[in-house]
């Protein structure tokens, strides 16, 4: 008897609804326990009961089958991420960051990207056939994401207050910005080579920065109908509705765009959300209301995010003839996106003449990497399993799926090591001592 579908998406909200109360006891991100239900009830562990306990057809039995029918939820998720995201950039906002800030943000974007690139070039080098420069380039694009969640966390924990948290606070709402508009460049760049294409100035330079200047273009105008509509639709649950339409209407318009009668062009929807979510944010000074309602509205969606990505882990991978490769990769993005954002953020800062202590913390505190980088290796996956080069996608969902998670293991202990460094979690006071009488 076929397992049914429904039952198997109860069962996995059940169980990531359960892990969260696991992660509350041994102190770690819900997010953590997400990807770990996603991983044990994905196919290719809970998929091993329905498939005589071997891996051999595990790709067509019917929990891959029911992960691969429910991961559009991952492409709406991630839409609802880019959006939030826009939500930073107001005008106000960016005119008060100043200039500081925004070179931190660069540098240290940059910083994660180009380290990692240049460590992974060393490997391709090395061993071309394992590490291919489409995997290279896609996956220095992912390292400029940082999470911004466990960071927060921990401020909020320890009540941290200084110069480090003044800066690190607009910088990581910044960062994944940076980061959607790094990976909408170099990942055309990757696609291309990995397609075979012939290497023309169009496809390799204009053709990118036209789908990115589209992009934005029907992002702002998206924004500015739902800044429109905002004027006539008072409720927060009709205003609600039109930030989803924003989200929905960019994922068409991609699709639709990618029909070669279209040109094929590949549009960034991240772009698309990220953009309409600025520009009402920036135009609607009452967008708070709509904002505080939509963070209710998407936190389950998330949470189907999160398992989904990890049931999409392929843990055959670290069961092949170089599985260890693999593993030896994850190894080198991991080290190498700490160097490259410390050295990143110690440039910026030392640049912008910031204090001693923002200069030398300030990249320990970028260290945590989830959801949006999430988010991308899996848009990664999908996009070179249409090109022909699944194996691509697989390896890099691989390497971001299992760096996460020691991310999310290490980066809130990281944070708060440099916030304590940097002197910004003030000393408990002893509690006085009451003498009985």
């Amino acid at each position: 008897m076929e397992f049914p579908i429904f039952a198997y998406i109860a069962l996995l909200l059940l169980v990531a609804l359960f892990s969260t109360r696991l992660m509350k006891l041994i102190k770690l991100p819900n997010v953590t326990g997400y990807i770990i239900t996603g991983i044990i009830m994905g196919p290719f562990v809970f998929g091993l009961f329905f498939n005589g306990f071997s891996y051999d057809g595990i790709k067509d039995g019917v929990i891959y089958n029911y992960v691969s029918r429910i991961g559009w939820v991952s492409q709406v998720a991630l839409g609802f991420i880019a959006f939030s995201i826009g939500t930073s950039f107001k005008v106000s906002t960016i005119k008060a960051l100043g200039k500081k800030v925004m070179v931190i943000t660069i540098m240290e974007a940059l910083g994660g990207s180009l380290i990692v690139i240049l460590a992974l070039l060393i490997a391709h080098f090395i061993a071309p056939e394992q590490v291919k420069i489409e995997t290279v380039l896609t996956l220095g694009a992912i390292a400029s994401a940082t999470a911004p969640a466990a960071t927060l966390m921990v401020i909020r924990q320890y009540k941290a207050r200084g110069k480090l948290v003044d800066t690190l606070l607009p910088v990581v709402a910044l960062d994944d910005a940076a980061a959607l508009i790094l990976f909408a460049i170099l990942f055309q760049l990757a696609i291309s080579l990995s397609t075979g294409g012939e290497f023309s100035a169009y496809k390799m330079i204009a053709k990118p920065l036209i789908e990115i200047a589209v992009s934005i273009g029907f992002g702002a105008v998206l924004g500015l109908f739902i800044v429109l509509c905002n004027r006539f639709f008072k409720s927060r649950n009709n205003r609600l509705a039109f930030c989803i339409f924003s989200v929905f209407a960019s994922l068409g318009i991609y699709m639709l765009f990618k029909n070669p009668a279209l040109g094929g062009f590949e549009l960034s929807s991240l772009l698309m959300c990220m953009v309409a979510g600025a520009m009402l944010a920036s135009l609607r000074e009452d967008s708070g209301r709509t904002f505080d309602v939509l963070d209710r509205f998407t936190s389950p969606i998330y949470m189907v995010f999160f398992v989904i990505s990890g049931a999409s882990l392929d843990l055959t991978i670290f069961f092949q003839s170089n599985g260890a490769f693999v593993l030896m990769i994850a190894g080198i993005y991991l080290i190498s996106r700490v160097v490259g954002k410390w050295s990143g953020a110690f440039a910026g800062a030392s640049i912008t003449r910031c204090e001693p202590q923002v200069r030398k913390y300030l990249g320990f505190a970028l260290v945590p990497q989830a959801g949006v980088a999430i988010g991308l290796a899996t848009t990664a996956n999908t996009l070179f399993a249409e090109s022909g080069a699944p194996e691509s996608g697989a390896t890099i969902l691989a390497i971001i799926l299992t760096s996460t998670l020691v991310y999310e293991l290490v980066g809130p202990v990281i944070s708060k090591f440099a916030l304590k460094k940097a002197g910004e979690i003030p000393e408990e006071e002893p509690k006085p001592i009451v003498k009985a009488k």
